[in-house]
């Protein structure tokens, strides 16, 4: 390089041939990959798939089930929802109230 700052196009276009045939002299280098290296990757990679999909369609069931009890609970709670709103006697009051005690009980468990 004659110039400290500024090389010339000569210059660059050898340093670059240069770093090209590194490149490749490198690559060549290189083992080659075994066929049965290669086939164990493959079948890594498809369990890893399996998996991920099993995980995948759990997490759906899941969320599935989950929607479905939401479902139930609000059908309950509207089924509930006229006897709540005129109760009648005492008894009935209470009724409710052992009901609504119950059904929170119930959603602890769950947890």
């Amino acid at each position: 390089m004659s110039s400290f700052k500024s090389p010339t196009f000569q210059e660059r276009a050898a340093l670059a041939a240069q770093a090209r045939q590194a490149a490749l002299e490198k690559l060549r280098a290189k083992p080659p990959v075994d066929e049965a290296v290669l086939a164990e990757r493959r079948a890594a990679e498809l369990a890893r798939e399996a998996a991920k999909a099993a995980a995948s369609a759990e997490k759906l069931a899941a969320r599935e089930r989950e929607k479905a009890e939401r479902a139930e609970r609000k059908a309950a709670a509207e089924a509930a929802a006229p006897v709540k709103a005129a109760p009648k006697t005492e008894a009935e009051r209470k009724a409710i109230r052992d009901a609504q005690y119950a059904a929170r009980k119930a959603r602890v468990k769950k947890r």
